[in-house]
């Protein structure tokens, strides 16, 4: 299930991300606000379901859980943040 959370995470990363950089190119104005909402929603998914999947203490679960959280925490460290929106510099 640790795989299974890993390339639910990936996916879901890259729909979500591609849709924040459509949204924060399309932005008139500051693309700030569409970029912290996508890093937020992605820590959301990655940390906060990931979580409280550990809490729940099946063995599925506990695996989802940890897959997504080190499908966020992979995603975090092998794009430099531009995937996951920690790293916002990078958008300019």
């Amino acid at each position: 299930m640790l795989f299974a959370g890993l390339g639910i995470y990936s996916i879901l990363n890259t729909v979500v991300g591609f849709f924040i950089f459509v949204a924060a190119m399309d932005a008139s104005g500051s693309a700030t606000p569409y970029l912290a909402a996508g890093a937020a929603f992605l820590a959301l998914v990655g940390l906060g379901a990931g979580i409280g999947l550990c809490f729940v203490r099946r063995p599925w679960s506990r695996g989802l859980g940890l897959g997504l959280m080190i499908g966020w925490a992979l995603w975090s460290i092998l794009s430099a943040g531009f995937c996951t929106g920690l790293n916002p510099g990078l958008y300019a």
